[in-house]
């Protein structure tokens, strides 16, 4: 297997979207909005359409390039959320996120949500269950522009740590992504769509999860961009010995290793600290300044 470095090079240097090409060139952050009532760190903080919108304001002013918006908990054993319910929570806040700027991506597994995100102007489709929901993949592929994330999943959220084993998790998460790439693009989507996330924390263990990140390099040979999320995962809490609402600092280390290790774009909660993290890293990366 050839170096990330190298490989970094066949990754496509761009994301597009419904409205924005995204530049890939530095990594990008993408702000969390948890519009639930439930979700494992920040559930029912933000919920409601003044709460929600407040937090995506906030988010960009602390450097967020990209928002994303859910409505349904995924966390492991989460229930599923009715399709009216996820609706109500999502589509009154992205009327209001779409004004502020930037990228505003979706994250649900209802073909019908994204129909209705994508039609009110909704960036990104990020999918935990790529696209396998019937109708999902034709939501997208429908669509002349959106932006989609295809994410590593076992199972449901309900069932997915119940279908936790693997002979070779990197090997085996990176042959689903393949596949679930091709059909999209056999179904129309143009590459420079479609982004990759390997699903930390989804039917996973903590090993899994840190060997993903170790081996991550190895998830470039796909040619597409990744996308990933540490954010106060429980694998840290393992590693760190830290409860959810004190893992700061090990999120934004994981945030930065799996940027040196590839990954272009980092879902995160905690976006002031993660951005100046990336923004120092990025300055060190490009060498002294010849000013």
């Amino acid at each position: 297997m050839e170096p990330p470095a190298l490989l970094q090079a066949l990754v496509q240097p761009v994301w597009q979207t419904s409205r924005f090409r995204i530049d890939l060139s530095r990594p990008r952050v993408m702000g969390i909005v948890n519009l639930t009532p439930d979700s494992f760190s920040d559930g029912g903080v933000h919920q409601g359409r003044i709460a929600g919108l407040a937090h995506c304001e906030r988010l960009i002013a602390e450097g967020a390039d990209i928002l994303d918006l859910g409505g349904e908990s995924t966390r492991p054993g989460a229930p599923e959320v009715g399709l009216a319910e996820e609706m109500d929570r999502v589509m009154p806040v992205l009327e209001g996120a779409l004004q502020l700027g930037v990228p505003v991506s979706v994250d649900t597994r209802k073909p019908e949500l994204m129909r209705a995100a994508l039609a009110a102007g909704a960036d990104i489709v990020n999918d935990v269950n790529a696209l396998r929901a019937p109708g999902a993949l034709e939501a997208v592929a429908t669509h002349p522009a959106c932006g989609v994330c295809l994410m590593h999943m076992r199972g449901t959220p309900e069932t997915m740590q119940q279908q936790a084993v693997y002979a070779d998790v990197v090997s085996e998460v990176a042959a689903f992504l393949r596949e679930r790439c091709a059909a999209l693009e056999q179904a129309g989507v143009s590459a420079q769509r479609i982004t990759i996330d390997p699903g930390v924390g989804f039917g996973k263990s903590a090993e899994h999860n840190l060997e993903l990140l170790q081996r991550q390099g190895e998830l470039l040979a796909l040619g597409k961009p990744l996308l990933v999320g540490w954010s106060r995962k429980s694998t840290l809490g393992v590693v760190a010995r830290r409860a959810v609402g004190e893992r700061l600092g090990s999120s934004v280390a994981a945030a930065l290793i799996a940027v040196q290790r590839g990954a272009r774009i980092v879902r995160v909660h905690d976006v002031a600290a993660t951005a100046d993290a990336l923004v120092l890293w990025q300055r060190v990366e490009e060498g002294p300044s010849r000013g």
